[in-house]
């Protein structure tokens, strides 16, 4: 077993995997960007090493500054966790050439599946069902305008390369095509260095469904289950859960035996996601395969009581899977929130900064998986996320109860969060009966009304109550002058007013 880990990552996901380490006795290398150095994962880990400024360009996407670090430290392997360089073959490569292992799948597998017109290739050879669409990228946009004409509107166009909801446009009318197709290769380019571009039939009102797989060095390969994923907004997920409530058990079988194939297709190793579109109908349709951990897998952890951190270790140090397909069951019932520094009422866009109080909830049943605390600071660099609230039912009705329960318990101050845009969303009546989709966030949000800053009623009544006071303490030292002290000594309704008021940052 490996005695020291570098964890190339940050946030929640770097304290995830320092945990596991730590618990299998193994000694954790953090590395953090400037923006990062009071960050948790560097208070955890045993050893901690810069890496440059705050910009992920200049830090934690440098392979050459990590793998300087490896030789500084004497890891002997390399957890990538997810995003940054976690599906880039060229670390893959370049960390097999430096003697550290990768903890993760090879270098040409994480190509195979990193680029969607060849992993839709390579699926469509294993025989695994697809979403119409080309087969190859399309540079010219009359000749991709026709090609959406006759798959029929709406269509998608989406970014060979990259994921998170980036270079993807839904188009609607073939007159918005052109601009469409032009912006997301725009978006692509920039995010992910590739402007490829294809176009696939748009699946109206799917559900995002995927499967868990992990895969030994030794042929084994079994699936742990589906989450569904679908609450989404911009294309991102925000709240997971599994099992899926609408899943009936001959599609989830099909489903899982598929994605096990669609990994061998690959000679897959470690912990992976395919990831699919699944219809009214129960049909779904392979979406993509993500080569790394998925953020949302603690909820498969909390149904199958497995480490999948540990797992991921145990294989990339040359263990066998002992278990087969057949020996694993599901139990119970998860839900993941992803708490973010982020304004729900201004399209969901990123309100980072300094977090002046933070309190977690705790009880039975409940996971909180964190890359923050009271003090610290939501960097402006970064993905925003807060933490990840995880919790555990018998069934859903109970895991619906104690996830309402936990975020009521969840106390943030300083900064804008979405932990009231989550209590909504349990709330609303099709979440509740399961039958929500991946155009569910933007429906709820266009139909609702805005609610009321918290504490404004409050404060209104308050104010009013304060001149209520105001008005009777005047009323009984007969005015004039001993009125107007009288009138200090009750207090100004406008100040009680603005008092309120400066709770709703809260």
């Amino acid at each position: 077993m490996f005695e020291k880990v570098l964890v190339a990552n940050r946030g929640e996901i770097a304290v995830r995997v320092i945990r596991s380490l730590r618990e299998m006795g193994i000694a954790s290398v953090a590395v953090f960007s400037e923006a990062d150095r009071e960050a948790l994962h560097v208070r955890l880990a045993d050893e901690a090493y810069c890496v440059g400024p705050a910009s992920s360009n200049e830090s934690y996407l440098r392979i050459d500054k990590i793998l300087e670090v490896v030789e500084k430290s004497g890891a002997q392997a390399i957890h990538p966790g997810y995003g940054f360089l976690s599906e880039n073959a060229d670390f893959a490569r370049a960390c097999d050439e430096a003697g550290v292992v990768f903890i993760g799948p090879k270098p040409y597998a994480i190509e195979a599946m990193g680029e969607k017109t060849r992993a839709r290739t390579l699926m469509e050879k294993a025989g695994v069902p697809l979403v119409p669409g080309t087969e190859d990228a399309i540079e010219d946009a009359e000749e991709a305008l026709e090609i959406a004409k006759e798959m029929g509107f709406p269509v998608l166009v989406k970014a060979s390369a990259g994921g998170g909801g980036k270079g993807m446009r839904r188009v609607d009318r073939a007159e918005d095509f052109i601009a469409s197709f032009e912006g997301a290769r725009r978006e692509a380019l920039s995010a992910f260095g590739n402007g490829d571009v294809f176009v696939e039939k748009y699946v109206v009102n799917p559900k995002h469904v995927e499967i868990q797989v992990l895969a030994d060095g030794h042929g084994n390969c079994v699936h742990l289950f589906e989450r569904d994923c679908s609450v989404q907004r911009r294309h991102q997920k925000i709240i997971e859960e599994t099992p899926c409530p609408v899943l009936e058990e001959a599609t989830r079988k099909a489903m899982g035996e598929v994605a096990v194939k669609a990994a061998q297709a690959v000679d897959y190793i470690g912990a992976g996601t395919v990831e699919f579109l699944l219809d009214h109908e129960q049909n779904f349709y392979f979406l993509e395969m993500n080569t790394r951990l998925q953020v949302e897998h603690p909820i498969t952890e909390m149904i199958t009581g497995m480490d999948l951190v540990r797992w991921q270790v145990r294989i990339a140090d040359g263990e066998e899977l002992p278990f087969t397909q057949e020996d694993l069951k599901s139990s119970g019932h998860a839900i993941e929130c992803r708490i973010y520094a982020e304004d729900p009422e201004n399209n969901f866009m990123p309100a980072p900064g300094p977090i002046s109080y933070l309190s977690g909830p705790d009880g039975p049943g409940v996971r909180e998986d964190s890359g923050v605390y009271s003090g610290a600071t939501v960097p402006v660099h970064y993905d925003p996320m807060i933490s990840k609230l995880v919790v555990w039912g018998e069934d859903r009705e109970h895991a619906l109860g104690r996830m309402r329960r936990a975020l009521s318990e969840y106390t943030v101050s300083g900064i804008i969060t979405n932990i009231a845009f989550h209590q909504e969303v349990l709330g609303h009546p099709d979440f509740v009966e399961g039958a929500y989709d991946t155009e569910f966030v933007p429906r709820m949000m266009k139909d609702r009304q805005k609610p009321a800053p918290a504490h404004t009623e409050v404060a209104e009544l308050a104010a009013v109550l304060a001149a209520h006071r105001r008005d009777e303490a005047i009323a009984e030292a007969g005015g004039g002058a001993e009125g107007a002290k009288a009138t200090q000594k009750a207090g100004s309704g406008w100040k009680q007013l603005g008092r309120f008021r400066a709770l709703r940052r809260y």
